[in-house]
């Protein structure tokens, strides 16, 4: 079969997930003859109706992972998009500690939402709290190796008759999924960082730019200083604010953010593909 449309679809606070869905959805597009579509669900007004896809539809469809799973503040959404048949690409992309049931997570989701999982994905990008932490990446290396997978996806579609001959992809992780992924100091005592949320700087020029772009809305637009909405430690409004007056000074959030850069930053975990 060969699909109609393809789509990159994804979350992206920091556009890792970005660059790794649409280097995989450009080269599928391309290889296919198939218009190129994205769907960027990062801001909150994307997400205000649940999205739409039709059959003959072929989703590359992203999210980051967050201790171990799909952020719990978006699988709501991600569960309310209607597949209607479509082809789904699963990938997520973690900051080199482990994706744990993030991509099982996933896989299941878009099942249920009405999609055929034909092949998935989970990519070792940098880490959003870190400057450091798998700086780079996703690197060429790692897009090279997004291409091939678009190619060996490619040659997976071509083999089928119709959508509903695919079996869901296998893919790691437990299923039923468990517990979110729980940092622990030194002596194995839990931080908690959930209700954490960044500071503003006397820099601050109140341009509004990290309420514009916070994925949540948690900001308020007139006072950057206020965040009243949830905040998902996605780092967007630091790495956008063009005085660097945004800024994470909570003890358990540097010591977890330090121990990721210790304890995660090596070996390099390359690409993991399900075929």
């Amino acid at each position: 079969m060969n699909p109609t449309t393809v789509w990159a679809a994804y979350f992206s606070a920091t556009d890792t997930t970005k660059q790794v869905v649409t280097q995989i959805a450009r080269r599928l597009a391309s290889q296919t003859g198939c218009p190129l579509e994205t769907f960027d669900f990062t801001r909150p007004q994307a997400r205000k109706e649940p999205k739409a896809f039709a059959p003959g539809d072929l989703v590359v469809f992203g999210t980051p992972v967050y201790a171990g799973r799909v952020p719990n503040l978006l699988i709501q959404y991600v569960a309310s998009v209607q597949g209607n048949g479509a082809l789904a690409v699963p990938v997520v992309c973690y900051g080199n500690r482990a994706y744990d049931d993030a991509l099982m997570e996933l896989r299941n989701t878009l099942a249920a939402g009405g999609f055929h999982p034909i092949a998935a994905a989970a990519f070792s990008c940098q880490h959003a709290f870190s400057d450091t932490q798998n700086a780079g990446r996703p690197d060429i290396s790692d897009l090279t190796i997004a291409a091939g997978f678009a190619d060996q996806v490619r040659h997976k579609i071509s083999a089928l008759a119709a959508p509903e001959d695919c079996s869901p992809v296998f893919v790691k992780g437990n299923d039923p999924v468990g517990p979110y992924y729980t940092p622990r100091d030194r002596h194995g005592n839990p931080i908690n960082i959930l209700k954490v949320k960044p500071k503003t700087a006397d820099s601050c020029t109140q341009c509004g730019r990290c309420a514009k772009e916070c994925p949540l809305g948690a900001i308020d637009p007139e006072d950057a200083h206020q965040i009243p909405g949830k905040c998902m430690k996605c780092n967007r409004c630091v790495k956008v604010c063009p005085h660097h007056a945004k800024y994470f000074d909570d003890p358990n959030y540097l010591y977890h953010k330090t121990e990721l850069e210790d304890q995660f930053s090596w070996p390099r975990k390359t690409p993991e593909l399900f075929l």
